[in-house]
């Protein structure tokens, strides 16, 4: 993988503007610098370009609703001409994202950022929608979605087809083995991917769990059938154990894991049903566990972030998940829009050498709604002078 002379991109200044259109795509990644001691004028003349292997390319940031804030790339050096900031870098490391389907979801922004410090992205993409997520890339569909806060294109180096409902192809039931919707795929189960990727490309240092799926989501825990129920913590949480026991062998040692959960694991959220809300609670209860084991077999971290509402496709099977997302802006401590983005600059973090002491924990990124105890939009507290946020200092 090329690099450049320095590396990432600084948390810079922000400027307001008004998106063009779309809801609630990642916004531009948070910078990070280059931490090598370089010459103030090889900083200077620098531009920040990440480069990997060109296959594919990422998403250009893209808000809704109200006014936004970007951040500049920077070269590095502060107002007075001293490096400054703390730095992600990723250079030379290689990150696998399971779940990756379009640019409009976490996953997508998590490998932004990722590239957006360095690394080299490689994903793993649910069978059924291989062929749709690459012809959307030949196509040019997700050009708008390319740049990274530096103005250089993030770019994938490889996509697998990966299906993380199952172990190997002995699990594969035979009605799966001949959907037409898998027809002219193969070695698409954990331990065939991680082989594959093995072979491709000798080993990684960080691996992503970015999917779900809850085939009765919609249904109240009462009404969900034991297969649903099953099927859900399978999916959605049985998917990381697997994971990170077929790709731990080639993740080097000191290399870190990440899983995307929300906050139905401990609090209630009606209408998120179908067993899904016991899927993220075990697999909070997971990351705990894989902690402690993967740190000691091989001094890998596992982590997870606790996510607020987005309004991805995936998100949209929920079916309120607009209202979701409207809740939160009203109640959260920080009332603004939550950006698929600010995910990704936390994900950034804990797989970076910033957070080498972080293992086992669940990160919050939902503007701290998940701190609250009640909402503060019941005629309970109309009477109270409870504080707005100014519309002109969302997001900085």
């Amino acid at each position: 993988m090329a690099a450049a002379t320095a590396s990432g991109l600084q948390i810079a200044r922000v400027r307001p503007y008004v998106p063009s259109r779309g809801f609630s795509k990642a916004r531009a990644g948070a910078a990070l610098v280059d931490s090598k001691r370089i010459t103030h004028s090889e900083l200077r003349s620098s531009e920040f370009v990440s480069s990997v292997r060109p296959f594919y390319q990422s998403i250009r940031t893209q808000a809704s609703r109200s006014v936004k804030a970007v951040t500049k790339a920077m070269s590095g050096m502060s107002d007075n001409g001293a490096a400054s900031g703390l730095s992600i870098d990723l250079r030379g490391k290689k990150a696998f994202i399971a779940g990756v389907a379009d640019d409009n979801g976490y996953g997508w922004a998590i490998a932004k950022c990722l590239a957006a410090a360095g690394a080299e992205i490689i994903i793993g993409t649910w069978v059924p929608v291989m062929k749709i997520f690459e012809t959307s890339f030949k196509r040019g569909k997700f050009d708008e979605s390319r740049v990274l806060p530096n103005g250089s294109l993030m770019e994938i180096t490889k996509v697998y087809p990966l299906d993380a409902a199952f172990d190997n192809l002995e699990d594969v039931p035979e009605d799966v083995k001949s959907n037409k919707r898998y027809a002219g795929f193969s070695n698409w189960t954990v331990q065939e991917v991680a082989e594959l990727v093995k072979q491709d490309f000798g080993s990684i240092d960080i691996l992503v769990h970015s999917l779900a799926n809850g085939p009765e989501v919609s249904k109240p825990l009462l009404e969900t059938s034991r297969k649903g129920y099953l099927a859900a913590l399978s999916a959605s949480s049985y998917s990381f154990v697997s994971l990170l026991k077929y790709f731990l062998p080639i993740i080097k040692p000191g290399g870190s894991s990440i899983s995307l959960t929300y906050i139905a694991s401990e609090r209630i959220i009606p209408g998120y049903g179908g067993g899904m809300s016991s899927a993220k609670a075990a697999l909070e209860s997971d990351t705990r566990v894989l902690a402690f084991e993967a740190g000691r077999r091989r001094n890998i971290r596992v982590n997870t972030i606790s996510a607020g509402p987005l309004g991805s496709r995936a998100a949209k099977a929920i079916g309120f998940i607009d209202r979701m997302i409207e809740y939160s802006a009203v109640n959260a401590p920080l009332q603004k829009e939550l950006f698929a983005d600010e995910v990704g600059n936390a994900a950034a973090f804990l797989v970076s050498p910033l957070a080498s002491a972080i293992t086992g924990t669940v990160t919050y990124v939902d503007n701290g709604l998940h701190a609250m105890g009640v909402g503060i939009d019941s005629p309970v507290f109309a009477e109270l002078a409870i504080p707005k946020a100014e519309t002109s200092k969302q997001c900085l």
